[in-house]
């Protein structure tokens, strides 16, 4: 898979060092010069230039790309390449970059986003998630907002406490995707029966999110 990153700094090179190393063909795009390290990344192609021009990125031949990723430090960089990468060549899979979070508004399809990255939100998630039992964490967006991938730890007091996964009524547009228990990923089988601690990954529609703890820790 061929997959164009724009901003060559120390995300753009990890994500491109990540890509690499599983078999990905990897196009690092910068305009300044002093991003150009490409010693760092010898595998990568590199292409000084600004990724909100069309003739750049007519240069780094975008149409052949199936994914994109807008990785600068500047979020209207971002958007806009985003824009173009999307409108103007159809790259299929669009996955931008938020560096501040009053900006996550845009990030959506009408900039030609599939998915937008924030990484102030992760963090805060994945803090939460550490140390929450018995709410729903919402831990990453899916396609544009479409779903989120969501986390639950099962409280002493849960109605599932006890019970197998082919007992539980999820509301529609929600699936449970991993338990994690005692330090294991168990894929859910009807069978499996639900314990307390149990950590629940699940892929759901913003709308199901608050059936989803009324299911598992209505208490809460």
């Amino acid at each position: 898979m061929r997959i164009a990153i724009a901003g060559a700094g120390n995300v753009g090179r990890a994500i491109a060092r990540e890509l690499l190393s599983n078999g990905h063909s990897c196009l690092l795009i910068d305009k300044d010069p002093a991003a150009m390290k490409m010693d760092s990344v010898q595998d990568a192609d590199w292409l000084m230039a600004d990724a909100c021009e069309i003739a750049s990125l007519d240069n780094a031949k975008l149409s052949d790309c199936s994914v994109f990723v807008a990785a600068t430090g500047d979020d209207k960089v971002n958007l806009v390449a985003s824009f173009l990468a999307k409108t103007e060549y159809g790259v299929p899979r669009v996955v931008a970059r938020v560096n501040h979070p009053k900006n996550e508004w845009m990030f959506d399809s009408s900039w030609g986003v599939d998915v937008s990255v924030s990484t102030p939100r992760m963090l805060s998630a994945l803090v939460e998630e550490a140390v929450t039992v018995g709410d729903l964490v919402r831990l990453f967006s899916l396609r544009a907002g479409e779903a989120n991938l969501v986390e639950i730890t099962l409280p002493a007091n849960s109605p599932c406490v006890g019970k197998r996964v082919a007992d539980i009524d999820l509301p529609e547009d929600s699936a449970l995707a991993a338990i994690l228990r005692d330090g294991r990923v168990l894929t859910p089988k009807p069978e499996d029966a639900f314990a307390t601690g149990d950590e629940l990954i699940i892929i759901a529609a913003a709308a199901a999110e608050p059936l989803l703890q009324q299911c598992f820790a209505p208490e809460h």
